[in-house]
């Protein structure tokens, strides 16, 4: 897959776009993240003392589901169409295909860690973009919405990397604040990445032989 570089927007452009479609969204996009987190992370914790294991499973059977609820909020909230905070619950629909992409990302950046952290990392990044594909895409399988975000990120793992690093400050700020800034802070991130996302997409040259 080719790409037009000069299309190419830099962090700071992605990171002006997020606050510009954040505007008048803050509070759903802030509920949104914050329901995600607590769902998410509940079963660890319920389960932490009665069965690990238990809490393991459920959490990877509602996290993919609602990670790909979330990313699909975040694509509409970028291309300025409607979308609800009961959006976030819509992965259900495609329970399967969710789950199986949650679970393969999981086992992939697993074992690719156990080599070393930056090869468990370097992973993470190429399967980054598959809830978006997903989401896309409905009709295709999970495995190709892997192997899609692996072509798609190709050469761009360090320039996501660096967008996200970019949040260092914040980051730090949100941790001044007792975590407070956080709420805020977290779908900067996700808007900035779906920004990410959306620009990677549009600099494909020949479409023809990728379609995401």
């Amino acid at each position: 897959m080719q790409f037009d570089n000069q299309s190419i927007k830099t962090n700071s452009e992605l990171r002006r776009s997020a606050r510009e479609q954040l505007s008048g969204n803050w509070g759903t996009a802030i509920l949104l993240c914050l329901i995600f987190s607590i769902i998410c992370g509940a079963p660890g914790l319920i389960f932490t003392k009665i069965n690990p294991y238990i809490g393991q499973v459920i959490s990877i059977l509602l996290t993919g589901p609602l990670t790909l609820g979330l990313y699909t909020c975040f694509l509409k909230l970028v291309r300025h169409e409607p979308f609800r905070f009961e959006n976030l619950f819509d992965g259900f629909k495609r329970f399967s295909s969710s789950v199986i992409a949650q679970l393969l990302i999981t086992i992939f950046v697993f074992l690719w860690a156990l080599l070393l952290l930056i090869p468990g990392i370097i992973a993470s990044y190429g399967y980054s973009m598959v809830f978006y594909i997903l989401s896309d895409n409905p009709e295709i399988s999970a495995m190709e919405a892997l192997n899609r975000s692996k072509e798609m990120m190709k050469g761009f793992k360090w320039k996501l990397f660096c967008l996200h690093l970019s949040f260092i400050g914040w980051a730090l700020l949100g941790i001044l604040t007792l975590g407070i800034g956080y709420l805020w802070l977290t779908p900067y991130i996700y808007g900035s990445t779906t920004n990410f996302y959306e620009n990677l997409k549009a600099t494909q040259l020949n479409k023809n032989s990728f379609t995401v």
